[in-house]
């Protein structure tokens, strides 16, 4: 059977329930789903419009997003690298304690424009905590913590004893 408009085959109903039964709660389930779904994909592929950014419940730094974080090991030390965007020193706290390195950060913003016909104002804000367990060896008194161009970078420097422990063992053919 067509469609007489479109002259493209007719599509069968998605599987219903009871046929010619209307049930309301389920139409209701699936437009909420499909809501959800709309606003849960990234959809920076949309032009314009609202949809076209980040979904608004996410913030810079909200609940299921935490700031990108490098880990590398050098000789003498560790590096963490974290980035930022946006947040001064002033924003950021680095703690070491029990061998845990922890960086936590809060970041406020509020504008408002008033003109003659409208009246603007926002408020942006958004909290994060990384929290990692560091190697034993480290020199807690050493450890020092820079931010520039929105990039965190703390170095934990090892101990002597620590550069000293690894030993690189010669494989033998067997």
């Amino acid at each position: 059977m067509a469609d007489k408009s479109s002259n493209a085959p007719a599509k069968p109903e998605q599987s219903p329930r009871h046929v010619g039964v209307w049930d309301p709660l389920s139409t209701l389930r699936r437009e909420f789903d499909r809501l959800f779904d709309d606003f849960s994909a990234v959809s920076g592929q949309r032009p314009g419009g609202m949809l076209s950014a980040e979904p608004f419940w996410r913030g810079e730094f909200g609940l299921a997003q935490a700031p990108a974080v490098d880990i590398v090991e050098h000789d003498k030390s560790y590096q963490v690298t974290a980035e930022l965007p946006g947040m001064e020193e002033k924003d950021i706290d680095v703690k070491f304690a029990d061998g845990v390195l922890t960086i936590k950060g809060e970041k406020k913003e509020e504008s408002e424009e008033k003109q003659k016909d409208y009246y603007r104002s926002e408020r942006r804000f958004g909290a994060f905590q990384r929290s990692f367990r560091v190697p034993d060896g480290i020199e807690p008194d050493k450890i020092e913590a820079t931010v520039k161009n929105g990039v965190l970078t703390v170095l934990l420097p090892k101990s002597d004893d620590a550069q000293k422990r690894e030993k690189k063992i010669e494989i033998k053919k067997g």
